[in-house]
Parts: structure tokens; sequence; C-alpha cells
């Protein structure tokens, strides 16, 4: 697999994605044939419209080199997916994003593809549904999906946007209480919290954890230190959330 997870599509008053561009760079210049051309799915997008989603995302992808098509501009979605030369998928509110490729049956899909080597990029909630599920997200439930099964890409789930300790003045549960709360009913599954401005690398058996910061893995009431470098134990067990 080729896949790269961003926990954010900014990093402090950085523009917008320009801190992932050197990672979608090694990502794009690492495959055997060029990439021209990538399937964008803005499906998290809530409160701006597809159009706009893609026309905020994609002179960041035109500077890369490759032309950006919003699978919601496509007759055939899943054909589109199929032939696709890269997928990327945008951050917004997860539950809306799974909810939606559900209902058009192209989580099979997306998952088929990457696995047979397409390329993924995502960030925030793309990032979050390439895990096992979108369990570990922080969005708000605001459409109740199929299921909480996700891409299951790789065999653990993602904290994106991960913040340690309580934000002051904020009297409510921290990022770790809530995470907290999930091993308690999930002992045995594995999470992984990337910081702002880091991201999980793969390529094959390949994984790199990138960025600024280093995160946090959490299992079995366990909170472990995660730091940057290569880290291809994450890929060993396989998992399935249903």
């Amino acid at each position: 697999m080729n896949i790269l997870l961003c926990s954010s599509s900014g990093y402090q008053a950085t523009p917008y994605l320009s801190h992932t561009a050197p990672l979608m760079e090694a990502l794009i210049s690492s495959q055997p044939k060029p990439i021209t051309e990538a399937i964008f799915v803005p499906y998290a997008g809530v409160t701006r419209s597809y159009d706009e989603y893609l026309e905020r995302v994609e002179p960041h992808f035109t500077s890369l080199g490759i032309k950006l098509v919003g699978i919601h501009q496509v007759e055939e979605p899943a054909a589109a997916l199929r032939a696709a030369q890269m997928i990327v998928v945008g951050g917004g509110n997860t539950f809306a994003l799974l909810s939606r490729l559900q209902q058009q049956g192209l989580v099979e899909v997306i998952r088929e593809q990457v696995k047979a080597g397409t390329p993924y990029i995502g960030w925030s909630a793309g990032s979050n549904l390439a895990g096992l599920s979108i369990s570990t997200t922080n969005d708000m439930p605001i459409v109740q999906p199929q299921s909480f099964s996700a891409l299951q890409l790789v065999p653990f789930l993602i904290n994106p946007h991960f913040i340690s300790g309580k934000i002051p003045g904020h009297n409510g549960e921290s990022r770790e209480q809530r995470l907290a709360e999930f091993m308690v009913m999930n002992p045995e599954k594995l999470v992984v919290a990337l910081a702002e401005g880091s991201a999980l690398l793969i390529e094959g058996e390949s994984v790199q954890h990138v960025g600024s910061h280093d995160g946090y893995t959490f299992k079995g009431g366990e909170q472990v230190p995660f730091p940057l470098g290569r880290c291809d134990v994450l890929l060993q067990g396989v998992g399935d959330e249903h």
C-alpha cells in the first residue's frame, strides 16, 4: 500500500495544506508510474458545497502537478475510483463522510483499490477513515452511518488533531480522558493519536511517523509516547471492527 495519513490540513499559521506538500511529494514521486490526476472525495464537507471544497483543495494539488477531479463530478463514482491514479479524501465531519460513502457503496471500492496499490492521501476525517473504524473521531455525529466500520487499511484506529491535556477554561473531558473511555470498552484495540502537523507515511511494509511533534498510542488502558521515526510494528496484526 501507498498511504499518507495527515493529522490536519493546517499547522499553526502555515497556509492551507502547505505543511503536507513535502510528504505528498515524497509519496507521489515514489510511485512506479507518474501520477497526473487524482480523484478527490469531498464528502466530509458539510458547511461548504462539494464544488467549493474542490476549489479550496485544487490549487495545492495543481502545484504538485496533479489534476484533481471531484468524485461528485463523475457519472460513475465506483468506476472512477477503480480507474483512479490516486485517491484523496479531505477532512470535515467523519460521520457525514462515512455515511455518504456507504450510501453509494464506495467503502469497499476504495478499500480494494488502495490495498491493490492505488495511492491514498487523507487528512483529518480522511485519515480517521483509513482505520478500523471511525470510533475515535473528534466529530459530532450529525448523521448516523450504517456502521462505524471504516476502510480498515491499517490494523488500528486513528485519532487526528490530538492535543494533550485540558484546554484552559474548558471543563469537559480532555482527549486522553475520551480515549481512556474508548479503551475501557475496547481494550484490545490500538489507537494512534496523531498530533497537529504530523502524519503516517506508509509505503509497502514501511511506516514512518513524520512531522513536527510526537504523538501517543493507546491500548489496554495504557498511554504510550509515540515518537517520530520508523514504526513498522504498527502494521503487524489484523483486526476488524464490527
